[in-house]
């Protein structure tokens, strides 16, 4: 009987999931969406009952369209949308209030204040995170400080955190496994990138009962059993990370200097710094890229809010496209930008600025400026915030990468990743697997369990689907000049 690894990707907007073979090919996938809830401006919540319904639905879809039985899945792996944060009675296993999303800014405020203390140094040197909204520790203290009740049973142990992939195991395992792994922790203000342990200082500037927190372990390691009435069978779950860190594995970047994007809802660009944290001088994220086997790889990662979601908001507040893929076309029936360039900053701006006031603007129009113009205009602005994370990047790890490997639903767009390689002057490498988030969580459980023996087999699977190579021009050059001079003029930071 064939043997599956399934792969669970639990994203921002929808869950899925997708049953890989030994050879890394896709054998089945089932999505469904859940609801983008908006309670205020700048606040975005998810219902954690719908992420668990919808995500096993996706599980007994993909099983059901793909005539595998749950007997033939050897185990299963996880990956998830990081630093959004649930809080769960322990006995009754409700959410105490709605999931903060990563994208919430609510906890800006709170931000603001710890920088004035002073604290920011503090959290850097030790999470090398920047103190942003971003993350999930000041979205456990916001929820905990809305009701005092809620603060005391927090203490009493009655209460769990944890992030997306903790809550769903959670699920799987009947409330038996409260775990989470060492990216997904790395991403918390609250985790010891050097010492691997929650850090009681750090717990207690932010007001953080530890009686709260999941077990932290490795990103490879059997954890607990899928509970046997849920599938009809009992399944291993052998690897959790967070989604980028998982399609930094997915890629096979297991070197020093290798580096991925994936562009998603927002672009995620992290650098494999190998067994040495690298603490940024140009802002940027020092993480934890994967644990196998005790062995920590470290990594360097730059944040872009707003990149996919550029295209969705050209179709549906603009209206200029009715689907995301008329994007690429449209933006080809223009030779270059004519002069107008779309600063992406709809939610703020990310690594290298973290500027949380910067807005979005469109500059140069002209009355020749057509739907073509801003298209083009858009597609450049998602590169060239790529662009200035891989320069910067560069900087700090003190090295010059020799291509980037592309992931994502906009890494299919041939003229992005086009003008991604002219901008970066270097090769764009795209796989024959874009899914590469959930094919990352894969190979980690299949490690844990034998289904692969090693690493280097995992080498022979990825394959390339297309390589982008630059084509630099005068417009190239004048992109980026006039990007520099204009955002400048948006944001107190210019790297």
């Amino acid at each position: 009987m064939e043997k599956y690894i399934l792969a669970i990707d639990a994203g921002t907007t929808s869950s899925r999931a997708i049953i890989f073979n030994h050879a890394g090919e896709t054998k089945g996938i089932a999505q469904h969406e859940f609801t983008q809830i908006f309670p205020k401006e700048s606040w975005v919540e998810h219902d954690g009952i719908e992420i668990w319904e919808t995500q096993l639905k996706a599980i007994n879809e993909v099983l059901e369209s793909s005539q595998i039985k749950a007997e033939q899945i050897h185990a299963m792996g996880i990956t998830n949308q990081r630093e959004t944060t649930l809080i769960w009675n322990r006995k009754t296993g409700k959410p105490v209030h709605n999931a903060i999303v990563w994208q919430d800014r609510r906890t800006a405020a709170i931000c603001n204040k710890l920088k004035k203390e002073g604290k920011e140094k503090q959290f850097y040197e030790k999470t090398g995170l920047i103190l942003d909204a971003y993350f999930s520790g000041t979205k456990i203290k916001w929820i905990l400080d809305q009701d005092p009740e809620l603060r005391t049973a927090a203490e009493n142990g009655e209460l769990a955190f944890g992030t997306v992939d903790s809550w769903l195991i959670w699920n799987l395992t009947d409330g038996k496994v409260h775990v989470t792994d060492v990216t997904n922790a790395s991403r918390t203000l609250l985790f010891n990138i050097h010492t691997l342990d929650w850090d009681e200082e750090l717990l207690t500037t932010l007001e953080v009962p530890k009686a709260l927190l999941p077990k932290v372990v490795s990103s490879s390691e059997k954890v607990g059993e899928c509970n046997s009435e849920l599938l009809g069978h009992s399944i291993p779950i052998a690897g959790i990370a967070g989604d980028q860190q998982a399609a930094l594995f997915g890629q096979i970047c297991i070197e020093p200097g290798d580096v991925k994007n994936t562009y998603g809802t927002g672009c995620f660009c992290i650098m494999n710094t190998g067994d040495t944290p690298v603490i940024s001088k140009n802002k940027m994220l020092t993480t934890i890229g994967y644990q196998i086997n005790g062995k920590v790889a470290y990594a360097l990662e730059g944040s872009v809010f707003i990149a996919g979601a550029v295209v969705q908001w050209l179709r549906d507040q603009l209206q200029m496209i009715s689907e995301a893929s008329e994007i690429e076309a449209l933006a080809k029936t223009v030779e270059n930008n004519g002069g107008v360039t779309f600063i992406p900053a709809l939610a703020g701006l990310g690594a290298p600025y973290w500027d949380s006031e910067a807005t979005g603007s469109i500059l140069g129009i002209t009355r020749g400026t057509n739907k073509g113009h801003i298209a083009r205009a858009a597609l450049e602005a998602i590169a060239l915030r790529v662009m200035e994370i891989v320069t910067e990047m560069q900087k700090d790890a003190n090295t010059t990468f020799k291509s980037l490997k592309v992931d994502g639903g906009a890494s299919n767009n041939d003229l992005l990743m086009q003008i991604q390689s002219d901008l970066l002057e270097t090769e764009v490498i795209r796989p024959q697997t874009t899914e590469t988030t959930a094919l990352g969580a894969a190979f980690f459980a299949g490690l844990a369990t034998g289904y692969w023996d090693s690493i280097e087999s995992l080498e022979n699977i990825w394959a390339v689907d297309q390589k982008f190579t630059p084509n630099s021009s005068s417009d190239t050059q004048k992109t980026i000049d006039l990007w520099k001079k204009r955002i400048a003029k948006l944001s107190t930071y210019s790297p």
